[in-house]
């Protein structure tokens, strides 16, 4: 079985349209960067030379320090899939990451976001 494009996609590539999609929403980067950290448990250095190497989506969340065991409370709808049930690890966490965008974009206050 092939992998699925997102996978080998460089993570540095999707990262901006993350931030636009919530700048266009009146939101910032840095709540971007802080949902991502949340997620991953990375730092903001180690996120950074991430970006930096172009890192694929693969690697990235594998080698991901401490994926949030909150993250499991993300539930709903994205690309009309629930987020909770799609099988794959690897999809599941970028969809987790996906979800956060949305909400973010769609103007949920950051403590539930991260399910604070």
């Amino acid at each position: 079985m092939t992998k699925h494009r997102i996978f080998t996609t460089s993570f540095a590539s999707v990262y901006p349209l993350y931030v636009a999609k919530a700048e266009r929403k009146g939101r910032t980067k840095a709540e971007v960067d802080e949902i991502i950290l949340w997620l991953t448990g990375f730092s903001q250095a180690a996120f950074e030379g991430h970006l930096a190497s172009k890192t694929d989506f693969e690697t990235f969340f594998a080698e991901a320090p401490r994926l949030n065991p909150a993250r499991a409370e993300i539930k709903g709808l994205i690309c009309g899939i629930r987020v909770e049930e799609i099988e794959d690890p690897l999809m599941r966490e970028i969809r987790y990451l996906d979800k956060l965008v949305d909400e973010l974009a769609k103007g949920k206050a950051m403590a539930k976001i991260l399910r604070g």
